[in-house]
Parts: C-alpha cells; sequence; structure tokens
C-alpha cells in the first residue's frame, strides 16, 4: 500500500491582505502599526482614497515598504483596472516582498476587490487572498448600519462587515459597554462566524490578521452565490468628496471657530475630515482628523526649509456644500484677516 503524506503541499502563492471599513474607522492607523511593528514582514502597500486631494500618503508613517497609491476612483468600480495593473507590477519584483496589503476607501464595496483574486488566472496562480480585515468604529457604525439607502444602492457598512473574515472592533475607549455590545450583536447578525477583536487605536496582536489564511471562498459562495458574478456597484450618489489645497498659513483660533462651527452643525452627516495644515507661527504640520463631530488633531513633522507651506483637507460626507466650505476656509487664512 503506498505511503501518504499527510502535510498538505505548502502555498508558495504571495499572501493579500484586503483592509476595509466605513469612513473614519481606524485603516489608517492600523496600517502605521503593520509598517513600524516588528513582524519579520516585508509588505508592499496599495492605498485607494475616496476624494479629489490626497492625504493617506502623508499621514503614512516612513517605511521601508513600497507604498502604491490609486486616488482617481473607489477600488471596487472605478479602478479595479489600475488593480490588476498594479498587482501584475508587483509580481515582476516579488522578491522584494512576502506579502500585500490593499487599504480601501471607506465607501468600498469589499467584494469586487475579492472577485479580483478569483477571476483573474494569472494573480489567482500567483496570489492568494488571505484575509479580509474590516475596521468598525464602535462609536459611529449603528447610525451607519441604520441608514436606509435609495434603491439598489448597497450599504457599504453592511457589505464591510458581511465579508469580514476578521472584525477589528475599533475606539472602544468612545462607547460604553451598553453600546460595544450592541455592536457586537449586530456584527454577529450580519455575519456570525467572524472574529471580533477588540482594540484602542487599532492596537491589536498583527498575527491575528497577518497571514492567517482566514478567506474562505466556499463560506462566501454559501452566502452569495452570485460572487463570482460580475456586478457593478453603485455609490450613493448623495456621498461626495470635496477636497481643498491652498498656499499660506492659517490663524489659529479662525480655524478652530469653523471646524467647531462646521462639526456642530453639519457634523451627522459629515462623515469623514481630515487635513495637514500650516498655522501661522509654526514649526511643525499640523494634522487633524475628524469623525462626525469628532476631531482630534496633533503636530506631525516639521515643514522642511523651502518647502511650500501648502494645506490640503479633504471633507466627506451627505449633501456637502462646496463653495461654503472653500470661502470658510480661506477666510481662516493669515492673510485674510490682515485684509480685513
Amino acid at each position: 500500500m503506498p505511503r501518504t503524506d499527510p502535510t498538505p503541499p505548502r502555498d508558495e502563492r504571495v499572501p493579500v491582505t484586503v483592509l476595509t471599513g466605513f469612513l473614519g474607522s481606524g485603516k489608517t492607523t492600523l496600517l502605521n502599526r503593520i509598517l513600524t511593528e516588528q513582524h519579520g514582514l516585508k509588505i508592499a502597500v496599495i492605498e485607494n482614497e475616496f476624494g479629489e486631494v490626497g492625504i493617506d500618503d502623508a499621514l503614512v508613517l516612513d517605511a521601508e515598504e513600497e507604498i502604491f497609491e490609486m486616488n482617481n476612483g473607489c477600488i471596487c468600480c472605478t479602478v479595479r483596472g489600475d488593480l490588476i495593473r498594479i498587482l501584475g507590477a508587483l509580481m515582476r519584483r516579488r522578491e522584494k516582498f512576502d506579502h500585500i496589503l490593499i487599504e480601501t476607501t471607506g465607501l468600498a464595496d469589499p467584494a469586487p476587490v475579492a472577485q479580483t483574486f478569483f477571476m483573474d488566472d494569472e494573480i489567482a496562480a500567483q496570489l492568494r487572498l488571505d484575509a479580509i480585515v474590516t475596521l468598525v468604529d464602535a462609536a459611529h457604525v449603528l447610525q451607519h448600519l441604520d441608514e436606509v439607502k435609495p434603491d439598489g444602492v448597497e450599504n457599504e457598512a453592511v457589505e464591510q462587515i458581511a465579508f469580514a473574515d476578521r472584525i477589528v472592533l475599533n475606539k472602544t475607549d468612545l462607547a460604553d459597554e451598553r453600546t460595544i455590545a450592541e455592536v457586537e450583536q449586530r456584527v454577529r447578525a450580519i455575519n456570525a462566524p467572524v472574529q471580533i477583536l477588540r482594540a484602542r487605536h487599532a492596537a491589536i496582536d498583527l498575527h491575528q490578521v497577518l497571514d492567517v489564511g482566514a478567506f474562505d471562498l466556499e463560506r462566501v459562495l454559501g452566502d452569495d452565490p452570485s460572487f463570482l458574478i460580475e456586478t457593478e456597484h453603485q455609490h450613493d450618489t448623495t456621498v461626495t468628496s470635496v477636497g481643498i489645497e491652498i498656499d499660506g498659513e492659517l490663524d489659529e483660533s479662525r480655524l478652530n471657530a469653523w471646524l467647531g462651527n462646521l462639526l456642530r452643525t453639519k457634523g451627522v452627516d459629515l462623515f469623514r475630515s481630515k487635513g495637514i495644515l500650516a498655522l501661522s507661527g509654526t514649526p511643525k504640520q499640523y494634522v487633524f482628523q475628524g469623525v462626525h463631530m469628532l476631531l482630534d488633531g496633533s503636530f506631525g513633522r516639521d515643514w522642511r526649509e523651502g518647502e511650500v507651506r501648502r494645506n490640503r483637507l479633504v471633507f466627506i460626507g451627505r449633501n456637502l456644500d462646496r463653495e461654503a466650505l472653500e470661502r470658510g476656509f480661506t477666510d481662516c487664512l493669515a492673510t485674510a484677516g490682515a485684509a480685513a
């Protein structure tokens, strides 16, 4: 009788982690942890932003890993061709890395991204989808799960949870235990078997999300038999992005008053705000990030000698008034006060 080897052959394909989650859930914070903590992996990163002005590239800490940006559309629809081209280019240099991480926009449906690894033969032969890791904002996710969408428009927050192999329940320091328990119950109602990792500031054991072999195609097909059929993802057209870039220094008191009023009056519809700003008389960049009415800011790196002090900020939300946002921000320039 022939002897059989009980050890299955090792899968030599490069593992890919898809990092998803609704706007402001903490994806970039987790990405920074992955890029800076000691885990022994060489990682190539593909970033996708929903916005006219790229911010996340400057929010990602300096690291040796290669980072590819895709800022001209959402990865789940308009730029999937770009994703395939970048993956193809990476595979021609696979000796430089042993893991790929794809960070999607906060409005992405992860299903079309996952389809890429099964519907393109060349990619399927060289890459394996290791896990879809979804970050969930414990303090704000319930209002997004309960949001009523127009006919034919998907609720991205629900889709991101449904396709998750790991849930990082983030920002638990901003929610009480009753809310956290309700969030976990809602998550289980959408995706019963998923592993939930509670976190503050996206601090988790990275071995629980990297190279874990968690994506199960059979489970996905059981839940969604049409998974491998090409479908068109339709975004909610009331949710848009306004990007602003303007040179000069900002008056801090006017900026604080404007942002405070904006978040107080429009915070419910303002899903995400983030920016890198030049405050008058300050040698360091000011980095702020907001989710609805919550705003967090800190000083980043020094402005380099000769570097143009360019302010970049992005707002993502429902029914945004571009003209009012541009006018309000311009009025925060220090020179605007001098002119007045």
